[in-house]
C-alpha cells in the first residue's frame, strides 16, 4: 500500500483488522462454535464441545466497531495504515469459560480437547495495537469481550428458539 501511495499517488488505506466477532460470525471458527455448542448444550441438544488448543490467546473485538473504523479510515483525508484491535488477550480457554459461565454450567463437564483440532502452524499469540487508529481516527474498540460473549450466545440461543418454532430460513452462505 505504502508504495502505491508514494508511486502513484493513490489514496490507499490499509487496515489490519485482529479478529472481530459477532452471532453472524460462521459456525467453524472457534468463538461462534463455542457459544453455538453452549446453547445447544443448554438446550438438551448436544452433549460435548471438541476444541484443540485452549491455550491460544487472541484479541477478539466486536464486528460492528470494525465496520466502523473501516469507515473511519476511508473517511479520514490522509491515506495511512492502521490495525483494529481491542489490545486485550484472552485465551479460548477464558472464551469456553466465560460462555459456559453464562449459562451456569461447568465447562470442564463437557469440552474435550480432541488433537485433530490443533493447527499445525499455531501462533501461540494474537495480541493488536490500536493506539494509531485511536490518534489518528478517533477509533478505539468499546465492546469488551464478555459482553461480545454475551451477544454471541444471546444470537445462537435465538437461533435455536427460531429453528424450534419454525420460523428460520436459512439461506445458504455458498
Amino acid at each position: 500500500m505504502i508504495n502505491y501511495r508514494e508511486a502513484y499517488g493513490m489514496h490507499a488505506t490499509n487496515g489490519i483488522l485482529f479478529n472481530h466477532e459477532s452471532p453472524r460470525r460462521g459456525e467453524t471458527f472457534v468463538t461462534r462454535k463455542i457459544t453455538r455448542a453452549v446453547a445447544r448444550i443448554e438446550a438438551g441438544l448436544q452433549e460435548r464441545l471438541y476444541l484443540g488448543n485452549l491455550d491460544a490467546v487472541r484479541d477478539w473485538g466486536y464486528a460492528p466497531e470494525y465496520v466502523e473504523g473501516m469507515w473511519r479510515m476511508l473517511q479520514h483525508d490522509q491515506p495511512g495504515d492502521y490495525v483494529l484491535a481491542t489490545g486485550t488477550t484472552w485465551t479460548v480457554r477464558d472464551f469456553v469459560a466465560a460462555s459456559f459461565g453464562e449459562v451456569g454450567l461447568n465447562w470442564e463437564h463437557y469440552v474435550e480437547i480432541d488433537p485433530a483440532y490443533y493447527r499445525p502452524s499455531e501462533v501461540d499469540a494474537l495480541i493488536g495495537d490500536a493506539g494509531r487508529a485511536e490518534r489518528v481516527l478517533g477509533w478505539k474498540a468499546r465492546t469488551h469481550t464478555h459482553e461480545l460473549v454475551r451477544a454471541m450466545l444471546a444470537g445462537d440461543r435465538q437461533q435455536l428458539a427460531d429453528q424450534q418454532d419454525g420460523r428460520l430460513i436459512r439461506l445458504d452462505r455458498g
